[in-house]
């Protein structure tokens, strides 16, 4: 089917592989509405459904026969692992046999693309595997929580548990439900069945009759992302080529003033993260379509699709800090990283500590792939994070007025304090992310001015070399209670790696 994207391809100057992954893309919008015609009284044709628009796109259309195999082969074996492996050890089983397989097979993908020299535009299996790894190992855990003592799970893990076990076809239809099958989003078996069934509308049917319980404004917040997503996308293609972490390499970057360097290099970012913007909300849109994200009413009685966001684009372009960045950046990932592997390497009955995280970081890396790039974002990634929680818990007690006061000048410059130094250090990390090589990450950050380890650094140092003490002993005389002994609040989504790990370092050092 090359024949046909070729001459647009040509007329975009984009790659053919990018222009059929964009077009697979935005006929999953019709194709949801197809979907979501079909009555919830035939859950195999949806199924059916769902295998067949997969291998339509994977096959005919991204020409990735074997690579579809990989993908089935996978399925089939969690399918088989995770419904005949039971007893005591079932976890550890499961995270050896199931996590690690599929976790292997995709490093060894990774490792294919690293020699063969694929460049990012070229569309092959491991961006569909990356999906596939976190499904298939969530449903593992899920299946698995289901023959745990009810006592045992959490909130989460009660949702989520598989009560009733797939017949193959179920599973088929999960593994390949086809609007997140290539870039995501990812989803949980329950919430699958949860949308097959209609059951996630039941809240509808209470409050007005309809012949069927399928909210109004589903097409609406759809094709609204849809037409955000493509903004996005034309902003990327327009931009990028001139626009990119890459031009911090060339000799005109290096001629201009630092200050000229560090302030356009912000634009860069947000070029870069313009594609993220575009391929994420496009797929939303086409989830939305499905049925998948109904999250209940507004206020003013609209309906809310919120579930099946992967990002949030103003909490990551506009952040009050670090943290709220983190949250709204690819949530998915960041729930399945707490979910199925930093709570699960935790023992009964403890917290988590060094050994959750170092786990959680080290999976991380290798789902993301082999560049050292990666591991230089996560690891500055995890120390920004960990100087974000000091500043927080030091400086925002003192500058927050007490509640029904009006909001001081002095807390609008922490606000917007946090806002700037959010969106320099992103843009600062992100580098090496994008840049992939350590050489380089090197030469940017050095062309930068080292400006987001300088912060880094200083803010570790004045914390631990005192800081933190001294602002408590301020908290403490302004009457603010401070509670020393009490755990940091973890995030809803987030699992920020190595921020756990830098504070038992320091403990263990002491």
């Amino acid at each position: 089917m090359d024949a046909l994207f070729s001459p647009l391809a040509s007329a975009l100057g984009a790659s053919v592989d990018q222009i059929k992954l964009i077009w697979c893309l935005l006929i999953a919008y019709p194709l949801g509405s197809l979907f979501i015609r079909i009555p919830s009284s035939q859950p195999n044709l949806k199924h059916a459904f769902n295998l067949f628009i997969s291998v339509f796109f994977f096959i005919p259309v991204l020409n990735l026969q074997w690579g579809f195999l990989q993908l089935l082969g996978s399925v089939l074996v969690t399918y088989f692992i995770a419904a005949n492996l039971r007893g005591p050890n079932m976890p550890w089983i499961v995270f050896m046999q199931v996590y690690l397989f599929v976790m292997g097979h995709l490093t060894i993908n990774h490792v294919i693309r690293v020699v063969y020299g694929l460049s990012y535009e070229t569309v092959e299996v491991t961006g569909p595997q990356m999906v596939l790894a976190m499904k298939l190992t969530t449903f593992a855990w899920n299946v698995y929580d289901d023959r745990r003592p009810k006592e045992d799970l959490d909130k989460w893990q009660l949702q989520r548990r598989v009560t009733k076990y797939p017949t193959l076809l179920e599973f088929l239809g999960f593994a390949f439900y086809f609007p997140g099958v290539l870039v995501g989003p990812y989803l949980d078996y329950a919430s699958y069945t949860s949308l097959v069934d209609e059951s996630l509308f039941k809240s509808v049917e209470a409050t007005k009759p309809m012949r069927r319980a399928i909210p109004d404004g589903r097409k609406r917040v759809a094709y609204r992302k849809m037409l955000t997503g493509l903004v996005f996308l034309g902003f990327f293609v327009v931009l990028n080529p001139s626009y990119n972490f890459s031009t911090a390499l060339t000799p005109w970057f290096a001629e201009q003033s630092l200050l000229y360097r560090i302030a356009v290099f912000q634009f860069y970012g947000f070029v870069e993260r313009s594609k993220y913007y575009a391929i994420w909300t496009l797929t939303e849109g086409a989830s939305i379509l499905t049925g998948l994200g109904f999250t209940g009413f507004g206020l003013a009685g609209e309906s809310l699709w919120e579930g099946a966001a992967n990002i949030k684009i103003l909490e990551i372009e506009l952040p009050s800090n670090f943290k709220v960045l983190l949250d709204s950046w690819n949530i998915n990932t960041n729930i399945w990283l707490r979910e199925c592997v930093y709570k699960r390497v935790t023992p009964k009955g403890e917290k988590p500590g060094f050994r959750s995280t170092l786990v959680t970081f080290v999976t991380s890396a290798f789902w993301h792939g082999i560049a050292i790039g990666y591991y230089l974002t996560f690891i500055l990634g995890g120390f920004i994070t960990y100087v974000g929680r000091k500043c927080r818990a030091g400086f925002r007690p003192l500058v927050t007025p007490p509640p029904g006061t009006p909001t001081t000048w002095v807390k609008r410059v922490y606000d917007l304090s946090g806002t700037l130094f959010s969106i320099l250090l992103l843009n600062f990390v992100a580098a090496p992310f994008m840049l992939l090589s350590f050489t380089d990450s090197m030469e940017a950050w050095s062309r930068l001015g080292w400006y987001g380890c300088w912060i880094v650094g200083c803010g570790v140092v004045f914390f631990d070399g005192g800081g933190s003490k001294y602002l408590q002993s301020l908290q403490k005389k302004q009457g603010y209670v401070v509670d020393a002994k009490k755990p940091p609040t973890p995030s809803p989504d987030v699992v920020a790696p190595l921020e756990s790990a830098v504070e038992e370092l320091k403990t263990r050092v002491n």
